[in-house]
């Protein structure tokens, strides 16, 4: 992975930039939804205002009910929001304006942003200690737990795109009143909705803009990188969850996420897919925002093997399905980077080589110019590609099964290459089957684990 020595340009930009303010938010309910707005400020110099649109679809409770949870929910959104700001120079204190923070929660913040950066410091070459990166100051009162009202026993699933939430989104659609949920929404998540047999009527699509200043700032050399995604998605998540009356926010982040991208290190490239956010997330809403929420991730006790497994028997979303970043513009599989190869290669043994070239456009096995990204897959490189992937393990295994099943024919370039490592040596006479039968520590609620037990050995 290429690194970009930025260390003496986060000094300097820092000294430029001392504080980073976050002024403000307001909100207001409309007719035709949540309106969100948020002002933030880098060193008195520049001034970003994002926003976020929530449509006014099946609330569940009239605006008087409403109103007094806006405070703390969108206050907290906007808590993850800054740092995509506050990371374009790092100024060395942040200072919240529109609530105050106890020590704790401070703590909890201050855990998130770092851990969530861990990309960003790595690749950037910037050195930085969770304690002393930030100084967090917070003013005014802090928020007390909010009254929320009954919610129902139904889901809230945000829906991405691929693989992952496609499973969760057909296994749960039968069983609960399922809302798929869409931050920006883009050609595959409709599709995938659609595939579902779920209306769009019945669906949750929210806008998210960037402030155009943070993108110009980018372009003129300012820093930049990686951020926590998945966690601003978390406490969106969790607005749209109680205004439409829904206990559970399901997501669809696999045990994989666990695993550090940088071995020996905590830097995760999906840090906030990892189980232990998920657990951070579910302690700080239960202790400062709601008791009445319950947030975990479906795929959480299975593997890439197992997800991988289960989605080959949805033909419905295979031509549909994209979980290419550098091709989610157009709704398509580059051909050319690790997700792409990645989810080839975990789906080759289910799905088979010929079936996955015709929905890949290509066969990614025979891409020989990514023979390197294969070989940080496999663990003999000493960094995995800063990208949503499965486990060493995982990626072994199923290249290994792979070979297996096409023993006697010609092996696409990837395969043959593999077949001659020391990595497959090591992983050739595991059992394949062992790994479509673990199960990894979870918090799902007895009801959503017996249908996922229901599945796995239907």
């Amino acid at each position: 992975m290429l690194k970009s020595s930025n260390q003496d340009k986060q000094i300097k930009l820092s000294a430029e930039f001392p504080y980073f303010i976050y002024e403000e938010f307001t909100c207001s309910l409309e007719p035709e939804g949540l309106k969100m707005n948020f002002h933030f400020n880098l060193g008195g110099s520049y001034h970003f205002y994002p926003t976020l649109f929530i449509p006014r679809k099946n609330w569940a409770f009239p605006d008087d009910i409403l109103y007094p949870m806006l405070p703390s929910l969108v206050f907290h959104i906007g808590m993850v929001e800054l740092i995509s700001y506050w990371k374009a120079a790092c100024p060395g204190k942040v200072i919240i304006k529109p609530a105050g923070l106890s020590r704790e929660q401070k703590e909890w913040w201050k855990k998130l942003y770092f851990l969530g950066l861990g990309e960003f410091f790595y690749l950037n070459s910037i050195e930085a200690d969770e304690h002393t990166f930030m100084d967090i100051e917070a003013e005014g009162e802090i928020f007390s737990d909010l009254a929320t009202p009954d919610l129902k026993e139904w889901v809230i699933l945000p829906v991405g795109g691929g693989k992952d939430s496609a499973v969760t989104l057909d296994l749960l659609k039968g069983y609960y009143d399922v809302m798929p949920m869409v931050l920006n929404s883009r050609g595959a998540t409709s599709a995938v909705i659609e595939a579902s047999g779920i209306p769009a009527e019945d669906s949750l699509f929210i806008t998210r803009h960037l402030d155009p200043l943070l993108i110009e700032l980018n372009a003129r050399g300012y820093l930049n990188g990686h951020t926590p995604f998945s966690a601003l998605l978390a406490f969106i998540s969790l607005t749209a969850a109680l205004f439409t009356g829904r206990k559970y926010i399901v997501l669809s982040n696999e045990s994989s996420a666990n695993e550090a991208t940088i071995h020996g290190t905590n830097i995760n490239h999906q840090y906030s897919k990892s189980f232990e956010f998920e657990n951070d997330f579910r302690s700080y809403v239960s202790k400062y925002i709601t008791r009445n929420i319950e947030y975990f991730s479906f795929l959480r006790p299975l593997n890439e093997l197992q997800i991988a497994w289960l989605f080959s028997r949805l033909p419905a979303y295979h031509s549909i399905f994209r979980s290419c970043n550098a091709g989610s513009k157009t709704d398509s599989w580059c051909g050319k980077c690790p997700k792409c190869l990645f989810t080839f290669i975990i789906l080759s043994p289910f799905m088979g080589i010929e079936r996955l070239s015709s929905v890949f456009g290509k066969n990614m096995l025979e891409e020989l110019s990514m023979s390197e990204t294969l070989r940080q897959f496999t663990g003999a490189a000493d960094e995995k590609p800063f990208d949503c992937t499965g486990t060493v393990d995982e990626i072994n295994l199923a290249l290994c099964e792979s070979i297996r099943q096409n023993k006697g024919l010609v092996l696409p370039a990837l395969l043959e290459q593999y077949a001659g490592s020391d990595e497959y040596n090591r992983y050739r006479d595991k059992d394949f089957n062992t790994f479509l039968r673990l199960v990894m520590p979870n918090n799902l609620p007895e009801s959503f684990r017996k249908i996922l037990t229901a599945e796995l050995h239907d």
